[in-house]
């Protein structure tokens, strides 16, 4: 087994001034991301240039994602649905899915082939669903049964996806094969005393996972053993990506409290960075 290497003692704040900063994604030399209180979406570059690219009143954006063409698909939490933003900038809905989930939207990944998985905010035990919404938009219930289904990977083949299930306490694995259906559901990892949220894939098949009320970031290996922490202090730590020219630098999103009643606008959410050894894989 490799541990990783710490170049540094503590993440390098690159972004600030956001309410809750969410849904980490590494694309074409920026990290996306979505500020879910504070309802926009935002790059920065690896030298903290930040640029709000769509303003989401109402709409809490949460997971992201990107299609073929290069458009971005955003959870739109609030009215169920996707969103498609355009290269050129023009947004429309990508699918409607109220009719498949009675709660609120979640988190997401998607595919190289523009499959989009969306995990559903129901905190109701074991009435969590994954969504699998096609690149037509046309979408179904993928899997049922899971106990508040959060952040998403697909591994380097596309043949596995793995999400947190922050409810369950553990990261659970499905077979995922090319017509995007979820089968052979199995526990990866639990996580008995805290529950997962954002999760990012390395190439060594470890997870790299926020616990938000542990208040630390968490590298996972298969069977669950802990090779690395990342504390955050005060603040809880929210979600991870892996990016980067090399896919060797770990974004990490923090917020000081998960509603937007108690965050009233502030903003005190961050983005920060730590360089690691193990390069990211697979998406997003």
């Amino acid at each position: 087994m490799t541990t990783l290497e710490q170049p540094a003692a503590s993440p390098a704040l690159l972004a600030d001034g956001f309410v809750f900063a969410e849904g980490p994604r590494w694309r074409a030399g920026k990290l996306w991301f979505s500020d879910m209180h504070g309802e926009a979406v935002y790059t920065t570059t690896p030298l903290g240039a930040t640029t709000r690219v769509l303003a989401m009143p109402g709409r809490k954006p949460s997971g992201l994602g990107f299609l073929p063409d290069g458009s971005a698909l955003i959870v739109s939490m609030t009215d169920r649905s996707l969103l498609r933003l355009a290269p050129d900038g023009s947004s429309t809905v990508h699918a409607r899915l109220a009719e498949l989930v009675p709660d609120e939207l979640n988190d997401m990944v998607v595919g190289a082939d523009g499959t989009a998985f969306v995990g559903s905010y129901t905190t109701e035990p074991g009435a969590g669903v994954i969504i699998r919404v096609a690149p037509d938009g046309s979408a179904a219930v993928a899997a049922d049964g899971l106990d508040f289904p959060n952040g998403s990977v697909i591994s380097p083949d596309g043949r596995t996806l793995i999400v947190a299930e922050s409810k369950g306490r553990r990261l659970t694995a499905f077979d995922l094969d090319r017509h995007g259906n979820l089968g052979r559901r199995r526990v990866v990892a639990t996580t008995p005393d805290a529950a997962p949220d954002g999760i990012a894939l390395d190439a060594q098949g470890a997870v790299w996972a926020a616990f938000p009320l542990a208040h630390e970031f968490r590298r996972i290996l298969p069977g669950g053993e802990v090779t690395d922490r990342v504390d955050t202090g005060e603040k809880m730590a929210v979600a991870c990506a892996l990016g980067g020219a090399d896919r060797r630098t770990l974004f990490l999103l923090t917020a000081t409290d998960w509603t937007a009643e108690a965050l009233a606008g502030r903003r005190t959410s961050t983005v920060a960075t730590l360089r690691v050894l193990v390069p990211g894989a697979g998406l997003p």
